[in-house]
């Protein structure tokens, strides 16, 4: 499904991806973790397309096509979706009127006509219902006055209504009590399925004891320098990034 070759990218003439390789097929999850200033929030970003970083070198393939010089709506289109470390805020405009219009618009990029308006509602239903989200959540201001909790649940639910076939979330446990990190955790696990891959960006171990990965990664210095099973996150609590420091200068 993704395929990421050799990626070098960066900022401002700054290298903070320093030939990433990664490959990431359809049913799986990988965690990507590492320390603050690592490149994993980077590593997000280009692969959802973010136009202000400069892919330098190397190549993003996604289902067997380069997405290199792809805008980051036709990405989404083709079915990337990223849930951002810190939503906006979109005051007037409701959580139903939002994921109607994005739902749309990625119908129009397909060549498809509008969902109709009773399809429309019975998906709301299906989804709000799989996340256990209150029928007024949905007609509250897009992340405006929302908790922590309530921004990355909202995120979800845009996840479950849109159906993408690589969902990446970018520390999506960034300011989640334990409560609200279980029911987001218990989202993301409802809609895993074997045609779709999940990329879960995170700094801690915790998160993965809810959304188990196939996959760990850790990312030091704008480069994988190791991978394994979920073990290797428990690895990683326990002695913390120096120890794996150390290794890799002996």
């Amino acid at each position: 499904m993704l395929t990421i070759k050799n990626l070098h990218a960066g900022i401002e003439e700054k290298d903070i991806l320093k030939g990433i390789n990664l490959q990431v097929n359809p049913g799986e999850v990988h965690a990507i973790m590492g320390p603050n200033g690592s490149g994993k929030s980077t590593l997000s970003s280009v692969i959802a397309g973010k136009e202000e970083y400069e892919v330098t070198e190397g190549d993003i393939v996604f289902e067997g096509e380069n997405i290199n010089e792809f805008a980051p709506e036709e990405r989404a289109h083709n079915g990337i979706f990223l849930s951002f470390q810190y939503p906006v805020e979109i005051p007037g405009v409701t959580v139903t009127n939002f994921i109607k219009t994005a739902i749309n618009e990625t119908r129009k990029a397909r060549g498809l006509e509008e969902m109709p308006a009773n399809e429309m509602l019975k998906l709301i239903r299906e989804k709000s219902e799989l996340l256990e989200i209150d029928r007024k959540f949905l007609s509250r201001s897009l992340n405006e006055g929302f908790s922590g909790g309530e921004k990355k649940r909202n995120e979800i639910f845009q996840m479950a209504m849109l159906e993408p076939k690589l969902a990446i979330l970018d520390e999506t446990d960034s300011g989640l009590d334990i409560d609200a990190l279980r029911i987001v955790s218990n989202g993301v696990n409802k809609l895993r399925s074997k045609d779709n891959a999940v990329v879960v960006i995170t700094h801690y171990q915790r998160l993965l004891e809810y959304i188990v990965p196939d996959f760990v990664h850790v990312l030091l210095d704008g480069k994988i320098v190791k991978s394994g099973g979920k073990e290797l996150a428990l690895e990683l609590e326990e002695k913390g990034y120096d120890w794996l420091k150390q290794e890799l200068s002996v």
